[in-house]
């Protein structure tokens, strides 16, 4: 049946899973970077800055309202557009969205700062990170948790339930490592800024960078292949019953 087909992105685990692990130890990073240099602005955790949301406009903190709110808007763009991006590059969806990823990162860096109100230096970084969730996908098509913990946790607290009430989703067990992923980064981050401030960016913009070009040599020599791409995979978070986007797999090396 359609809804049991994998839709897994790639479909090669041996690429898929240590992808998910260092882009959720570079969101991690970039979380930690910017947590500290930009007053205690999320750059991926956007449940946080969902509360200061609520508790600015409640207080009538109308600057710090805007603040958050922008961010917010900024990485659910992200995510939007990285979902058509996705979509519309087909096999070379890996390559472009990490390269994507290492260019905002790197200029954060460069960004004009901004006021406190319209932090136009964070959005650059909220923007790559938000395109990152539209970067993997598990085995439903479902875009992988990397930038937040909540699901992640939530969905191996269930698996581990499953695992008692029945077989849990092939893909709960990597929840876990992508929780410790990301701890690691944000431990990363928060010694980075501290000895480079704003420059700690370039860090997570280079491992991006690299798995950039990782990918780029993967699609170049193993065009087609499970390693960077996914048997006739649809778009992220798209419904059993959409049709499938990019070029099909032509061989499982």
């Amino acid at each position: 049946m359609a809804d049991q087909q994998d839709k897994s992105f790639p479909a090669s685990a041996t690429t898929r899973v240590p992808l998910a692990l260092a882009l959720s130890g570079l969101a991690g990073c970039a979380d930690s970077i910017g947590f500290l240099e930009y007053s205690q602005l999320f750059m991926s955790f956007m449940s946080g800055n969902t509360t200061r949301f609520g508790v600015s406009a409640s207080l009538g903190d109308w600057e710090s309202t805007a603040r958050v709110a922008s961010v917010i808007l900024i990485f659910c763009f992200g995510a939007f557009a990285g979902t058509l991006i996705a979509a519309w590059v087909g096999a070379w969806r890996l390559s472009v969205l990490l390269l994507l990823q290492a260019l905002l990162l790197a200029a954060g860096v460069v960004m004009p700062y901004g006021t406190f109100a319209w932090p136009l230096h964070a959005y650059p970084i909220v923007l790559a990170l938000g395109l990152q969730n539209a970067t993997l996908q598990d085995e439903a098509g479902r875009s992988l948790a990397l930038t937040y913990v909540t699901g992640a946790v939530v969905r191996f607290g269930t698996g581990l339930a499953n695992l008692i009430l029945h077989k849990p989703a092939p893909s709960f067990w990597i929840q876990a490592p992508l929780w410790g992923a990301l701890s690691t980064g944000a431990v990363v981050g928060g010694i980075l800024q501290n000895r480079f401030g704003e420059d700690a960016f370039l860090v997570p913009a280079a491992l991006a960078g690299i798995l950039a070009v990782v990918a780029v040599v993967l699609t170049l020599a193993k065009p087609g292949s499970a390693y960077v791409t996914g048997p006739s995979a649809p778009a992220p978070d798209a419904p059993a019953s959409a049709p499938p986007v990019g070029e099909p797999a032509v061989s499982r090396g």
